[in-house]
């Protein structure tokens, strides 16, 4: 059950964007298509996990016994550029027509704060391993839902009668800010 609990803290409690404000670049630039939201979701979830379970690992076989801890943003930045170079040849592998969709967005996973963010936290929070697979796939599903639920809402703007001065970025970023106060409602449902 404390998995579970953990897993919904991390996707909808202190969802990552909208609570903790970490991953609002491809929050905003990816979320005008729906297909391309949902891909990005699926590959940032990807690169989630498997930096947070390598940065876990490099952090407690490495880092630690060698007593250099102080180089553990350094390793953890290389150990994402390398998951994202990774996941960049899955994904134009897997599916050519996501692979166009995200564009520049998907090698932009490197420098989205979430992923460092994601592996810098489960270390502050001493998670053990299986406690970090949980809580950085709980992060991505939390990443990937609001993702494919804001594209949805900015397809359906697009059709809307929204007043001049409210079109485009505008609108797109008060239904952010709407969203973001749903998913505070649920900030003292789980304790972390």
């Amino acid at each position: 059950m404390s998995y579970f609990l953990l897993f919904i803290s991390a996707a909808i409690v202190n969802n990552f964007v909208l609570t903790r404000f970490l991953g609002i670049c491809p929050f905003i630039g990816v979320s005008k298509q729906l297909s391309s939201a949902t891909g990005m979701g699926l590959a940032t979830t990807f690169v989630l996990v498997l930096t947070s379970a390598a940065c876990y690992l490099m952090d407690k076989l490495v880092l630690v016994p060698l007593d250099i801890t102080e180089l553990r943003l350094i390793s953890y930045i290389v150990v994402i550029a390398g998951v994202v170079q990774f996941t960049e040849v899955m994904v134009r592998y897997i599916s050519p027509e996501i692979f166009k969709l995200l564009g520049i967005y998907l090698p932009l996973i490197t420098t989205n704060c979430i992923v460092l963010g994601l592996a810098l936290l489960n270390i502050s929070l001493e998670y053990n391993f299986l406690e970090v697979l949980v809580f950085s796939l709980g992060a991505g599903a939390g990443f990937s839902l609001v993702l494919i639920i804001f594209a949805a809402m900015r397809e359906r703007l697009v059709h809307a009668n929204v007043p001049g001065p409210f079109k485009g970025s505008a609108i797109a970023l008060i239904t952010a800010g709407l969203l973001s106060m749903a998913f505070m409602g649920f900030t003292n449902l789980i304790g972390q």
